[in-house]
């Protein structure tokens, strides 16, 4: 059985933890090991090296620190199979959807590999006689990172490669759901080349994530998670001084426009509903279908899901198990829910029958939903499909722009004028025409509106680079005999 520990200042922790956590494999749903819960001294003992690393860190110079990013690049590239069973054999995503997790990921290493453009700063000479201003963008200091269950690799890799490219260290808290790839890829970080205390792993429950929140030695925090703890991560870490990124909820609408192709809609609907068991928080959960083509869309997405397999993410099958079995309970309860409010349930995921104790819930299909029910309003994150059904796109974008998410959302549709239309009105901080889950590449930054970001910066891209770096202004002159002499008056620009 796995026996996962902490990773401080580049070394296993060796200290017996006062509390542990089960993980499981949920295809089976057999505890395979446990995972160290660590407390406010473990917080302080990761922070405490973060601090030392930091002072020689910071002053590395850009070449070195592309080198270490570069190595990294590369022996996650080698290892990305290994990864991609960590993720599997924790998470339960299937292996070729834990494979491009870690794609995803990588790229925003590459991204960062960019840094030494990323961090140029501005420069003017003569601004008054014999005076130049600059300014330059520094690292914070040591930050930290809380990352969700649902993507161990890539989440946390939208983070701390751009903050340690911009010469910061970190402290991550992985999910204590499944760590195993957090670890991994510290111990890569190690083989780069990059120097102990950079890049730390603390597990743990709320007690770990409290400690880091008001640390006076963290100066930030990137979280990704539900609204309810994004709302509270942001709140505590923004009282304690800090700055904070906290990227919330969703409910991801696919809008239908009846002059689209509605083979590849379905499909569409298919692939961004159902892979990762929908544990994605860009999954689309509510599907639009503008009238008349409500029956045809169902019956479609109905029949596509019929072939759909469900069993062990490493057996071949389309989708795996949901994480726990509290999890799939859950989701179950929004379908039971949902056929009590009224919805009739096409497809009934609860039906499924898979060999074994694991978490599974299979493929879920309701029609008929309505804004005022649950499976509408809440994030239910899990194989559950609605369909609401309108009118006018009208209709359509105000039921996107009055949910309480603003993640992410998509249009189908042959019209250009339409798709422009939605692009400029949708209140939502990513957009898909024809594309079903909108998430940008690294180069541009990911996040949403409304109660799906608490904070004023996306992850990755050049909100990132801002997010993990502060600007400073520096007024030059350097001295000449004729700056003598008393003048009491304001600098002026002659």
């Amino acid at each position: 059985m796995t026996q996962i520990t902490h990773w401080i200042n580049g070394a296993l922790d060796t200290k017996k933890p006062e509390r542990t956590g089960d993980i499981y494999n949920p295809a089976t749903g057999k505890v395979t090991g446990t995972v160290a819960f660590g407390n406010t001294a473990t917080v302080d003992s990761a922070v405490s090296a973060a601090t030392a690393a930091f002072a020689e860190w910071r002053h590395s110079s850009l070449t070195k620190r592309t080198q270490v990013l570069f190595a990294f690049r590369e022996l996650v590239q080698q290892n990305k199979e290994k990864i991609a069973a960590l993720i599997t054999a924790e998470h339960g995503k299937v292996l070729s959807d834990a494979a491009g997790e870690v794609t995803r990921g990588l790229e925003v290493v590459e991204f960062a590999c960019g840094i030494p453009h990323l961090l140029k700063g501005g420069f003017s000479e003569e601004v008054s006689t014999g005076v130049d201003v600059y300014s330059i963008r520094q690292a914070l200091g040591p930050v930290a990172i809380i990352s969700p269950f649902n993507f161990p690799a890539m989440v946390p890799m939208w983070f701390f490669p751009v903050a340690i490219a911009c010469g910061n260290t970190v402290v991550v808290k992985p999910s204590e759901k499944d760590p195993s790839a957090a670890m991994f890829m510290a111990q890569l970080w190690k083989e780069a080349g990059l120097p102990d205390g950079v890049f730390n792993v603390v597990h743990g429950d709320k007690e770990v994530v409290d400690a880091l929140l008001v640390h006076p030695g963290i100066k930030s925090i990137s979280f990704v998670g539900s609204t309810p703890i994004a709302r509270y991560v942001y709140e505590t870490g923004t009282k304690a001084g800090k700055r904070v990124q906290a990227l919330g909820g969703a409910k991801n609408h696919m809008i239908v426009l009846p002059d689209c192709d509605l083979e590849l809609a379905a499909d569409a609907a298919i692939n961004a509903g159902f892979g990762s068991a929908g544990e994605r928080c860009m999954a689309i959960s509510a599907i639009v279908a503008v009238e008349p083509i409500g029956n045809a869309l169902v019956a479609r997405i109905k029949s596509r899901m019929a072939k759909i397999v469900t069993g062990d993410g490493t057996q071949g099958s389309d989708m795996g198990p949901l994480v726990t079995a509290v999890h799939r309970d859950k989701v179950a309860s929004y379908i039971e829910a949902g056929s009590k409010e009224g919805a009739t349930v096409v497809v009934d995921g609860r039906d499924l029958k898979v060999d074994g104790d694991g978490f599974f819930l299979g493929p879920t299909l309701l029609d008929n939903v309505t804004p005022k029910m649950s499976v509408y309003t809440d994030e239910i994150f899990g194989p559950v499909l609605s369909i609401i059904r309108v009118n006018t796109y009208d209709e359509a974008l105000n039921l996107v722009n009055s949910h309480q998410y603003g993640n992410g959302t998509a249009i189908f549709t042959n019209d250009g004028g339409a798709a422009r239309r939605f692009q400029n009105e949708v209140e939502v901080g990513m957009v898909g025409i024809n594309v079903p889950i909108p998430v940008p590449m690294a180069y541009y930054s990911f996040g949403g509106w409304k109660n799906s970001l608490f904070g004023d910066s996306h992850a990755h891209g050049t909100e990132g680079v801002h997010f993990f770096t502060r600007g400073k202004v520096v007024t030059s002159r350097w001295l000449d005999p004729s700056h003598g002499g008393i003048n009491l008056g304001f600098p002026q620009n002659d």
